[in-house]
């Protein structure tokens, strides 16, 4: 099976990050052997042993590109290592006596030239025996280094995608919500008007104003997962004019808004279908007159929304069911999506017996 996993490619900085390791790996050798005729007790100038590891190390650290040709063609893996690992071991035995040879070359060039005088590698049949036992583990390391290295990288790029899905995921629920909302808003708004033609025409043609206006401003936001809250505070105004020219003065909406929160962001049309929620579930249906609490507030680096109303609270404690319908449903799947755990969402039970529905988010700011 053709590998299709796309490979980094060798940049400048990566032949830096080599040749810096090249370096690195003389000087440790360096310091391993002239530490080690010191602690000997003999006597060599640095300039030999410097000179010699430093060489060495350039020379098998050129390995690393044939051997990383090699991986890039024919990676092992657990099916196809037994009839890929022949390769391995042949380049082995052509890569062992030529970074021997590179080796003596480069010593014979840069010895004269440091003013060593000639030198000497030795009788060469048997220094080629002699270096490949090192010279295989130099290329098996370098081998498993780069096979190392490959699985990060196709494991960093699996996450990468998979953070890519999950938000992408995420973006389309917060679509799906949104469009559960607009739709399930335009039903009701529409199911109030035609409620109302027939007692007050005059009423239902101003709702039906109202109305138009209200879906051009929500679809200015469509877009936008979230908005300053003073752009869905305006949004919350057009609807509740709606509302007024239905219920007129029998519908009190109260405002307490913190200045400081006016500028935090907030979800699009968060606001809307809880209002919505305490006028079709609090007294303003019921009896006809009600009165809603809308209010914003910052507390440390929480932001608090809350819609409260006058009505009978949680039915659930005279053994009802409460409807909570799809706005709350979908405004607390929103939140969650948005901000995980940090945000809450609670709705039940209000301060002065009706229904409370709050929402805690992180303070964010309008840039």
């Amino acid at each position: 099976m053709q590998e299709t996993t796309p490979h980094p490619k060798l940049t400048l900085r990566a032949l830096a990050l080599w040749l810096g390791g090249v370096v690195l790996l003389g000087l440790l050798l360096f310091a391993y052997r002239y530490l080690e005729v010191l602690a000997s007790r003999g006597r060599e100038a640095p300039i030999y042993p410097l000179l010699s590891e430093l060489t060495g190390a350039f020379a098998v650290g050129l390995m690393f590109f044939p051997s990383r040709w090699l991986v890039r063609r024919l990676p092992l893996t657990r099916s196809t290592w037994p009839r890929r690992l022949p390769a391995y071991l042949l380049m082995m035995l052509v890569l062992a006596p030529t970074v021997t040879t590179l080796i003596w070359g480069l010593r014979l060039v840069i010895y004269p030239l440091a003013g060593l005088g000639p030198y000497d590698y030795g009788v060469m049949p048997l220094r080629y025996f002699m270096e490949l036992p090192i010279q295989a583990v130099a290329y098996s390391l370098t081998v498993a280094g780069i096979h190392a290295w490959y699985a990060l990288e196709a494991a960093r790029r699996r996450e990468l995608r998979a953070a890519q899905l999950e938000g992408s995921l995420a973006r389309a629920q917060l679509r799906n919500l949104r469009l559960q909302l607009q739709p399930h808003f335009l039903f009701n708004a529409l199911n109030t008007i035609s409620a109302t033609m027939y007692e007050d025409p005059a009423a239902a043609d101003e709702m039906l104003g109202g109305l138009a206006d209200l879906l051009r401003s929500s679809l200015r936001t469509a877009q936008s997962d979230e908005v300053p809250l003073e752009e869905e505070l305006a949004l919350l105004d057009r609807y509740l004019q709606l509302m007024r020219a239905r219920f007129g003065e029998r519908l009190a909406v109260s405002m307490e808004i913190d200045p400081e929160a006016s500028t935090a962001l907030v979800p699009s049309l968060i606001l809307q279908p809880l209002v919505e929620n305490a006028i079709r579930h609090g007294n303003a249906e019921r009896s006809g007159a009600g009165t809603i609490a809308v209010r914003a507030r910052t507390e440390g680096q929480r932001l608090v929304l809350e819609v409260e109303d006058d009505g009978p609270g949680d039915a659930r404690r005279n053994g009802h069911k409460t409807d909570s319908g799809i706005g709350l449903a979908a405004t607390a799947e929103r939140l969650q999506l948005l901000y995980g755990d940090a945000q809450s969402f609670s709705a039940g039970d209000g301060t002065a017996g009706g229904f409370l529905a709050r929402a805690t988010l992180p303070l964010r700011r309008a840039a």
